[in-house]
């Protein structure tokens, strides 16, 4: 099988790559790297698809669900964390699971993705259902750690994606909504840490950040749905304010502190002048979206 999948065939583009000098071999390496992009940019239809299939099951309340190993696991786990302080999603609706656990974060498992028994178990521990959403990751789209998740998130009833960098993979056959991302022979043979995690990372971007606009965390390209955990998101929350309520430091600081520092409450609070109790509920009404609630009688 490693012989006919295209991540593991050895490239033609640079067969001495051994010989260059740094400034070249530099080169090689990033101008590899866009064909990433590419990739991503031709799945953006499937992407967009994925979006509106996740959407009403997430709005109901469902959670997404990571699974993958090595690189495209440790990609699933940064994505899942990630979306907390960016977006106020709680921690407990971004779940990741991955082969050999998650000291295989830090330190690789060797085997640990050959186990599609273990796979399922490990989906099934968190305990999956019909408002769930699975990733399921793998950039050769034939590990059985991954295939074993998507099992048991499909006998779960869960809405089910699955990203590979193979055409033709079985993680692309097996879920709801197949993601393609077809980034070719690695510059470094098989170093799917290459462009194949480069395409997977923007991939998950894209769908997660997407996901999150749907659900009214930004407002017009801001986010305001942020949480102000240290003095850098403090200053970025002031920030935001000030942008989009066009008012001073001030008035801003002076907003966001009635609030616990919401940036969509403060906004809606100086913009339609209400306390930050009313403002709290006017959202809530319009379901977090700031627009909606700005436009409100």
């Amino acid at each position: 099988m490693l012989n006919i999948l295209n991540t593991e065939t050895p490239s033609l583009q640079h067969p001495d790559l051994d010989l260059y000098d740094s400034a070249r071999l530099m080169q090689a390496l990033v101008e590899d790297q866009l064909a990433a992009i590419d990739a991503v940019r031709a799945a953006a239809p499937a992407l967009a698809a994925a979006v509106d299939a996740a959407l009403p099951r997430i709005a109901a309340g469902g959670r997404l669900l990571y699974a993958g190993a090595g690189t495209s696991g440790r990609l699933g786990v940064l994505d899942s964390v990630e979306l907390g302080p960016t977006f106020s999603w709680p921690r407990e609706r971004a779940v990741a699971v991955m082969a050999g656990g998650d000291g295989a974060m830090f330190v690789a498992v060797e085997g640990a993705e050959d186990d599609e028994t273990q796979g399922g178990l490990d989906l099934t521990a968190q305990h999956p259902g019909p408002n769930d959403v699975l990733l399921a990751l793998a950039a050769s789209g034939h590990t059985p750690y991954v295939l074993g998740a998507l099992a048991a998130a499909h006998a779960a009833g869960s809405l089910t994606l699955g990203l590979a960098n193979n055409p033709g993979a079985a993680v692309l056959t097996a879920c709801d909504h197949p993601i393609l991302l077809d980034t070719g022979a690695e510059i470094i043979s098989g170093s799917t840490r290459l462009k194949a995690g480069t395409a997977q990372k923007i991939a998950l971007n894209s769908f997660s950040s997407a996901l999150m606009v749907r659900l009214n965390k930004v407002y017009g390209n801001l986010m305001v749905d942020m949480k102000a955990t240290n003095a850098k998101l403090v200053r970025r929350a002031v920030a935001l304010t000030r942008r989009a309520a066009g008012v001073d430091e001030a008035r801003a600081v002076a907003a966001l502190s009635q609030c616990d520092f919401s940036v969509k409450t403060a906004i809606v609070m100086l913009l339609k002048q209400l306390p930050a109790a009313d403002a709290t509920q006017l959202l809530t009404q319009h379901q977090g979206s700031v627009r909606r609630a700005l436009a409100a009688h």
